[in-house]
């Protein structure tokens, strides 16, 4: 048993994974980050140019 706890204690290869998954959170938080930021920027975008359109006459 003395031998399966040292063995367990050097092994590192939960380490890995563990590391694998903060950097997979990361990537997915900062992707989130920048999707609500694109979509914040593309709605007032298109309010803008929804008020530049309403404001113009068409003469036919």
């Amino acid at each position: 048993m003395i031998k399966f706890i040292k063995n367990f204690r050097k092994d590192e290869d939960g380490a890995v994974t563990v590391d694998w998954v903060v950097l997979t959170a990361a990537v997915v938080a900062l992707a989130a980050i920048a999707y609500n930021q694109v979509q914040t920027g593309t709605s007032n975008l298109a309010g803008s140019i929804s008020s530049a359109l309403t404001s113009v006459t068409v003469n036919p």
